[in-house]
């Protein structure tokens, strides 16, 4: 299994190969509370490092998702527009909220879990 990374803004991505999953963290799916909906982007869309590509919308907040790579949309979860409570209930599995083809190399400055641990930390603080 290729191995997670994370962002300063509680987004998950595993590469494997040139293909990458993105999702938001349990840290962040916890601080949300209950997702209530998605705005999710169209397949085919591309993607520059760090862009907007929709809203999650909670019981408590709505917040911007961001891409932490560069790339072209190849899929969506579908099941989320009908089950948002995926990203509660499983935020690694079944709650992925797309799919990437890269466009270059990952950055090198996601973080491995050990830091992303110190970021929610410092957040829960």
């Amino acid at each position: 299994m290729a191995e997670r990374r994370y962002t300063k803004t509680h987004e998950w991505v595993t590469v494997d190969g040139k293909h990458a999953t993105i999702g938001i963290t349990d840290f962040a799916q916890s601080q949300l509370g209950d997702v209530v909906f998605l705005e999710l982007p169209s397949v085919g869309r591309k993607l520059g490092e760090r862009e907007t590509f929709g809203v999650i919308e909670s019981v408590k907040a709505a917040s911007d998702l961001y891409s932490p790579v560069a790339g072209r949309i190849s899929a969506v979860n579908d099941k989320l527009s009908g089950k948002p409570e995926l990203v509660n209930s499983d935020p690694y599995g079944d709650g992925w909220i797309l799919k990437l083809e890269l466009a270059g190399d990952p950055p090198s400055d996601l973080l491995d879990e050990a830091a992303y641990k110190k970021v929610t930390e410092a957040a829960a603080g």
